[in-house]
């Protein structure tokens, strides 16, 4: 723990969080005000600055607020029109918009000695803000508590369960955390060198919001401890889906996705080849489409946009759009929306006469590179 925060403030902090776990997640009337966006994405600017940006299912820009550093994921408050966009790692600030007017309402950053990795989650009722970070100087994964009706001041912090946590979500119901681990140890002096691939270990962790216990970890098997565990997505009945990128030998190929459900056994996803080889060990974002019943997992380095069918696990579609990373369920169908480094906005919808079942619909193009992700609102 950090500052002169105790635990007893710390533990306070997460009890209020777990008074919600019970709460559904409350209603949006809220978010769809007249002009409100659909999507949140960060983006770097034609004149090299960053910036937050309100997007349209149509691939307008709704509003667009500078950002200090680069931008990475957004996170959506449950029941108010209220973002956190929080800096990539090794991020040292998060910024609270405003998503109905398109305006920043404050800036908190991380305390001395941590970093944090460009993601966050709510809790059930938004009282609460947590924050994968780096403890840089121990080498150690922890998760930032904070206090979000008092201006999202620092409660205290505890153990992701494993080194380089990247991404965190709340679970359907609201009593866990999933977090994604990557095992890279890394410095902010040292950029991203990963400081320890002899001994790097990823996992997939859940810890309960009550007390900050970690109360399931689980790891790919040895010969994949180098297949480095970075983004997620979750499902209302506990399924998380996971996507890795491979710090290993390069000519090796392992699978870029993996799906778990507490309680059970870890399933890896992978398309047959040549399909699979053209991701180049490269998973960037992942999402569930509206239904669940679809999982989408993007490349930017391979150019490749992947479907796969969640329950059985088979290979449904391959998209070509060089440098695509950022993905989303359409939240009006049963596809996907999609940012790439060339600003465009593009849809994937379904289309029986193509090839792959799937087509990519241009939406929009901006003078803009859209970073890794873009959040559904």
């Amino acid at each position: 723990m950090t500052g002169t925060i105790t635990r007893r403030t710390m533990l306070r902090g997460l009890g209020l969080a777990a008074g919600a776990a019970a709460v559904l997640r409350p209603d949006h009337a809220l978010w769809a005000a007249p002009g409100a966006p659909d999507f949140l994405a960060a983006a770097k600017q034609a004149d090299g600055s960053h910036a937050l940006h309100g997007l349209m299912r149509s691939g307008e820009i709704r509003f667009t607020i500078p950002l200090g550093q680069r931008g990475h994921g957004g996170v959506v408050h449950p029941a108010r029109p209220e973002a956190v966009a929080v800096a990539r790692r090794p991020g040292r600030e998060a910024v609270v918009v405003d998503c109905a007017e398109g305006r920043e309402q404050l800036r908190f950053t991380p305390p001395e000695g941590r970093v944090f990795y460009g993601h966050g989650a709510f809790s059930a009722d938004g009282r609460t803000f947590f924050t994968p970070e780096n403890d840089y100087e121990g080498a150690r994964g922890r998760v930032g508590i904070w206090d979000v009706e008092a201006g999202y001041k620092r409660l205290g912090e505890v153990s992701s369960g494993g080194v380089g946590p990247h991404e965190i979500r709340l679970e359907a119901g609201g009593a866990t955390l999933l977090v994604a681990n990557g095992g890279n140890a890394t410095h902010p002096d040292m950029g991203r060198e990963v400081l320890n691939p002899g001994t790097m270990q990823p996992n997939l962790t859940r810890i309960r919001v009550a007390d900050g216990a970690v109360i399931d970890a689980v790891e790919n098997e040895p010969a994949l401890r180098m297949n480095s565990i970075r983004h997620l997505a979750t499902r209302p009945d506990g399924l998380g889906a996971a996507v890795m990128q491979w710090q290993g030998d390069g000519h090796e190929r392992p699978p870029l996705m993996m799906l778990h459900r507490m309680g059970e056994a870890v399933r890896l996803l992978a398309a047959p080849e040549p399909a699979h080889a053209a991701m180049r060990n490269y998973a960037g974002s992942v999402a569930f489409n509206r239904s669940g019943d679809l999982v989408a997992m993007t490349s930017p380095v391979g150019g490749r946009l992947q479907v796969f069918e969640t329950e059985t696990g088979r290979f449904r579609a391959a998209l070509v759009a060089a440098d695509v990373c950022g993905l989303a369920a359409d939240p009006e169908g049963e596809g996907f929306i999609a940012t790439d480094g060339r600003g465009r906005v593009l849809a994937v919808v379904a289309d029986p006469a193509a090839e792959a079942g799937f087509r990519l619909k241009l939406r929009a193009t901006h003078p803009v590179a859209w970073d890794n992700h873009v959040v559904v609102l």
